[in-house]
């Protein structure tokens, strides 16, 4: 019994006497594969995220503020720094988080013209039920490799991302 064939190959075998024949096949198959597994990704963190009413910009909010650990506070500033923010958006975003109760402003000790933002039991509580939803929502990637399948995917995987690091002068 042969491979299982999905809506690429179809598409690829459709497409491929229109290509220029130099074009890699399975390369673009990969490709096309990786993009379409991306978008389906992010559309299911979209929808973990609408069930509790968060944007992905104030889940990457929390996120960065979570994994500062204790006691979960940076300045405005470093924050719109990290997610590459104006201040102006970056505004809007914690307005938004202070309303539904995930982050507080605290006055800056070191500063007295400055501010803190900390996250609160309530952000904490939303980030690590939004990750640990998704994350059973991403299990059918384990569900559909074995364990050793999955680790040559994630071997695969990252040779890839270190080359285009390596091309964007990340490494």
């Amino acid at each position: 019994m042969g491979e299982e064939r999905d809506h690429i190959d179809k598409f690829i075998e459709e497409i491929k006497d229109e290509l220029p024949p130099e074009l890699d096949l399975g390369v673009e198959g990969a490709v096309e594969r990786i993009m379409g597994l991306s978008r389906r990704l992010n559309k299911m963190m979209e929808e973990t995220l609408a069930e509790r009413d968060l944007t992905w910009g104030e889940f990457k909010l929390l996120g960065v503020l979570i994994h500062k650990g204790p006691p979960y506070r940076a300045s405005p500033g470093k924050l719109a720094d990290h997610l590459e923010l104006s201040s102006g958006a970056m505004t809007n975003r914690l307005d938004r988080l202070e309303e539904a109760g995930y982050i507080r402003r605290l006055p800056d000790p070191d500063d007295r013209r400055g501010v803190k933002v900390e996250l609160t039991p309530a952000g904490q509580k939303i980030y690590r039920q939004s990750t640990a939803v998704q994350g059973r929502k991403e299990a059918l990637i384990a569900s559909a490799l074995s364990e050793k399948e999955c680790d040559q995917l994630n071997v695969l995987l990252r040779r890839v991302m270190i080359a285009f690091e390596e091309k964007e002068g990340k490494r």
